[in-house]
């Protein structure tokens, strides 16, 4: 064997070190290139977000303060539906964002004026809707923007509009964690896209920061806790079962209703002067306008004050349902938040639960059942009610999870695993209900 000279030997250690710094320079170079990119979407997301928050919070203060503008709501449906004629974004949505990541194809950019205007009409006028469906559209669409300018490849692109997500999420709710590992978790059930953690971490807590310096205050609630005992985490359990048989219901509801709304009434105009009609109708029937908008009020005063109306979580279904099924715009998200602490302000003290602590657990059940991403919700948890409760809130998260079946807000989501077995089925949300013959 030959024997290596000084000089060789010193060759070869030259030779490594040039190959670990330039392997070194790969991972430096991708790490600044995302703290650039993600950088620019976050402060993006934290300026339209907040601009965006700050709309929909006055649009709601109008309508509060001048209850005789929900008579406008079939008015404001064919103004909903203009919009979107006039942009040429009709039928683009949450799902549309989600495709993007997978596929690279599908989403405007001229989805963004057309959310956020169209938003913030539902919202005035008494449609019953969150802010999140907006947010994700809104934020994968100023992500996929940013990363078209920067000439991203494909693969990035895909990235940048997760990073997009995430950023106007966490500048709406301020929870950037959430936010970061939920767009993460959201596309496809059962794999998580790690690559994705830096940028969409930047991305969120950037537009958190912008967020917190233009005033938008981040959602919190003041609950207490009970103490742990194994009774309690049955207790917890046994709502969280319920609450992710409810989810799945309502996704249900929500799909069926816009399948019956578009079968029997072709014409978009028409379809959204109807419903809008009906929601007025439902308004003026119930004597209240508790279930239009999104309903913040009513969330709070479940979880922090253990009082909510018995039927509320029934009355919320039906009102967002229809207003999303005829073409207003807005999100689920925040439905899910109602009608998760209303249910489990009711049920709660029948199982041996205060009110409050059962609706913040109903909140994260019916979220996690909704979205199937039981990690982000239970991150969501901590940032919405503290880290006290963790132990409650991932049973919670968990038990709705499974419950919950193969149903979910959108039917772009991938369901990539059995929830019941360790089988690979990669079928698209509300599309597997093999539940019987896989147990």
């Amino acid at each position: 064997m030959h024997k290596k000279t000084w000089a060789e030997a010193l060759d070869d250690f030259v030779d490594d070190v040039r190959s670990y710094v330039a392997h070194v320079a790969v991972y430096v170079r991708a790490l600044v290139r995302w703290l650039v990119a993600s950088g620019i979407i976050g402060v993006l997301c934290g300026l339209l977000g907040s601009a965006f928050h700050m709309g929909v919070e006055l649009a709601t203060e109008y309508r509060l303060a001048h209850l005789w503008v929900i008579a406008t709501l079939p008015v404001a449906g064919l103004l909903v539906v203009g919009i979107y004629r006039l942009l040429r974004v009709d039928g683009q949505s949450t799902d549309t964002v989600i495709e993007q990541i997978r596929t690279g194809e599908g989403l405007s950019l001229r989805l963004l004026p057309a959310i956020f205007a169209s938003t913030i009409v539902t919202h005035l006028a008494g449609g019953s809707a969150g802010r999140e469906g907006a947010a994700l559209q809104m934020g994968g669409t100023i992500g996929l923007g940013v990363g078209r300018v920067l000439r991203l490849d494909e693969r990035d692109l895909s990235t940048a509009t997760m990073a997009g997500m995430s950023a106007f999420f966490s500048a709406l709710f301020g929870t950037p964690i959430a936010a970061t590992v939920f767009a993460m978790a959201v596309i496809s059930v059962g794999a998580i896209y790690h690559v994705a953690f830096v940028p969409c971490l930047i991305s969120s807590l950037a537009a958190y920061g912008v967020s917190l310096m233009l005033g938008v205050e981040p959602t919190r609630f003041v609950v207490a806790m009970p103490s742990a005992d194994p009774l309690t985490i049955a207790r917890v359990a046994v709502l969280a079962c319920l609450c992710g048989m409810l989810s799945a219901l309502f996704c249900e509801v929500v799909h069926g209703c816009e399948r019956l709304a578009h079968s029997h009434i072709a014409n978009p105009w028409t379809r959204a002067f109807v419903g809008g009609c009906l929601l007025l109708g439902l308004t003026f029937a119930l004597r209240t306008e508790a279930y239009n908008g999104a309903g913040m009020g009513v969330i709070l005063q479940a979880v922090e004050q253990g009082k909510a109306e018995p039927l509320a979580f029934v009355w919320k279904m039906l009102f967002t349902s229809i207003t999303l099924a005829v073409g207003f715009k807005g999100g689920e998200v925040v439905p899910c938040f109602f009608i998760g602490a209303t249910f489990g302000c009711v049920l709660g003290p029948l199982l041996g639960l205060p009110a409050g602590f059962a609706a913040a657990v109903g909140l994260i059940s019916v979220f996690c059942g909704a979205v199937n991403c039981p990690i982000a919700s239970t991150i969501l948890a901590i940032e919405l009610f503290g880290a006290e409760g963790l132990p409650y809130f991932a049973v919670a998260a968990g038990f709705s999870f499974v419950m919950s079946g193969y149903y979910g807000l959108y039917n772009s989501q991938r369901i990539l695993y059995d929830k019941l077995k360790a089988t690979f089925i990669d079928a698209h949300a509300n599309a597997y209900h093999e539940s019987d013959s896989s147990a």
